[in-house]
C-alpha cells in the first residue's frame, strides 16, 4: 500500500510540474488567457469540450500509472509494470494527446492562433521525445510485451476498439 501512495504522490507532483507547465503556465504566458477578436460562443464551446476531453485521459492515465504501474510518468520514477489498460488500449500516448487537446481547447476558447502554433510545436517536441527516448527505453525495459503493444496500438491516432492484449 505504501508503494501505491508513494506512486500517487509522485505522479501528482509530476502532473503539476510537466503537464501543468506545458498546458497551463506556457499557454498563460502566451495568451494571458485573454479573449481575442473573433471569439464566439461556438468556438468557446468547442474549446471547453477539447479541454474536458483532454483532462479525462490525462488524469486517468496518471492515476493508472500509479495504480497499475506502481510508478509515475516521470523518467526519474518510471513504472515497474507496463501499463496497457484504460486509454492505453486505444492509443500509446494518451497523456500527450490530453495535453495537446487542452492547449487546442484554450486556443479555441480564447480564439488565439498563437496557442494553436504552440500546440503544434509542443506536439513536435513530444513526438521527438517519444521517438528518441521513451520508446527505446520501453523496448529495453519491457521487451516483447512492449513490442506486442506497439504492434497493436497506434502511437497517436486512437483505435476505435480497445486492444485486449
Amino acid at each position: 500500500m505504501r508503494e501505491k501512495v508513494r506512486a500517487f504522490a509522485g505522479a501528482f507532483v509530476f502532473l503539476l510540474i510537466a503537464p501543468g507547465t506545458v498546458a497551463g503556465v506556457v499557454p498563460w504566458l502566451i495568451s494571458h488567457w485573454q479573449f481575442k477578436a473573433g471569439h464566439s460562443r461556438a468556438l468557446a464551446a468547442a474549446g471547453i469540450t477539447f479541454i474536458v476531453f483532454g483532462l479525462i485521459p490525462l488524469l486517468e492515465s496518471f492515476s493508472r500509472f500509479a495504480w497499475k504501474g506502481l510508478g509515475t510518468p516521470a523518467p526519474v520514477a518510471p513504472t515497474k509494470h507496463l501499463v496497457v489498460s484504460g486509454f492505453y488500449q486505444h492509443v500509446r500516448n494518451p497523456m500527450y494527446l490530453g495535453v495537446i487537446a487542452i492547449i487546442i481547447g484554450q486556443a479555441l476558447l480564447l480564439a488565439d492562433v498563437d496557442l494553436l502554433i504552440y500546440a503544434l510545436a509542443a506536439w513536435l517536441v513530444m513526438h521527438a521525445f517519444v521517438m528518441s527516448y521513451e520508446e527505446p527505453r520501453l523496448r529495453r525495459t519491457f521487451g516483447a510485451r512492449y513490442a506486442d503493444f506497439c504492434a497493436h496500438v497506434p502511437r497517436w491516432l486512437p483505435r476505435w476498439r480497445p486492444w485486449m492484449g
